[in-house]
């Protein structure tokens, strides 16, 4: 008998435990939903200052902006974007979704006809452009962070949170930061060379960023030193580009650049050109505040410093 009592004890307090269990379980599995999943109607400020409330998950996006593409497309929501613009490339299949123009002069029209629930647009975006969408009761998002990390990680969080895909963003702003921080990791002790990047060369008007900007922040976290923090502007002189006689030259892959500043005068002499350090990389990555922005970092300290990255 007191056997029996003892069974039937132990096995209330098993049932308790595993309720207990299941309830505790539960309960982060409710607080993780609560913190990873998005709630409509959803109200943002975007980078306008504006207060837009977003009424249900878009199922239809518009995107009026390459970096913006990119994010949708990350957050595995590619199969709901129906508009881009004809600079959208990445990834490379985006091109059978259909084009609603430029940038600075999007097709209103076009966008009105796709039936977006949400057009999402970035810098460049005229505020006349905005109007008119506005006063045809098309819901508009414009999101533009700071020009560095941190600026493009806000902008892939909002994104994810509007069109309801928070956790993603989350995840891959994680992954961006780990990213970073071992690249910052990797060259902190190692010699910085002298780093000149290309953004415009000969007849176009010699152009590269300056002091302040996103590409000179890169350069110096990638174990570089940015030899054009006296521009003034992007503007830049080959006087001084011969004087400070950079070790390293980056140009974009695109575009034939390497060929055309390898025959262009004052460039060709250049001892980077001569030496074999014309290197070329895929700008997009690093001129769009996109998810490949980390990426984008590792190849350039890959350019800058081969030898820590074999």
């Amino acid at each position: 008998m007191k056997n029996i009592k003892f069974k039937r004890l132990l096995l209330s307090f098993f049932i308790f435990i595993t309720f207990i269990f299941a309830s505790c379980t539960g309960v982060n599995k409710v607080q993780e939903q609560k913190k990873s999943s998005v709630s409509y109607p959803l109200t943002i400020t975007d980078s306008y200052n504006r207060q837009v409330t977003i009424d249900k998950k878009p199922e239809r996006i518009v995107s009026v902006a390459p970096n913006i593409t990119e994010i949708v497309a990350a957050l595995n929501a590619k199969d709901r974007l129906v508009g881009r613009t004809d600079y959208c490339d990445y990834p490379q299949d985006i091109s059978s979704i259909e084009s609603i123009g430029t940038l600075m002069e999007p097709n209103i029209e076009k966008i009105v006809s796709l039936k977006p629930d949400i057009v999402i647009a970035s810098t460049h975006f005229k505020k006349e452009s905005l109007e008119k969408l506005e006063q045809l009761n098309i819901k508009v998002v414009v999101l533009y962070g700071a020009e560095n990390f941190d600026g493009a990680y806000e902008t892939i969080e909002k994104v994810g949170e509007i069109i309801g895909e928070k956790e993603a963003a989350d995840k891959i702003v994680s992954d961006m930061k780990k990213k970073v921080n071992e690249v910052i990791s990797k060259v902190k002790n190692a010699s910085k060379p002298k780093v000149y990047y290309v953004i415009s060369y000969g007849k176009y008007g010699d152009y590269t960023a300056g002091k302040g900007t996103f590409i000179d922040e890169a350069i110096k976290m990638a174990g570089g030193t940015n030899i054009a923090e006296d521009a003034e502007g992007w503007k830049y002189s080959i006087e001084k580009l011969v004087k400070n006689d950079p070790d390293i030259i980056i140009c974009s892959k695109y575009y034939d650049s390497k060929a055309g500043i390898s025959s262009t005068p004052g460039y060709k002499d250049l001892r980077a050109v001569k030496e074999g350090k014309l290197l070329e990389i895929d700008n997009n990555m690093l001129d769009r505040q996109g998810p490949r922005l980390a990426q984008g970092l590792e190849e350039l300290a890959k350019l800058i410093h081969p030898e820590l990255f074999k």
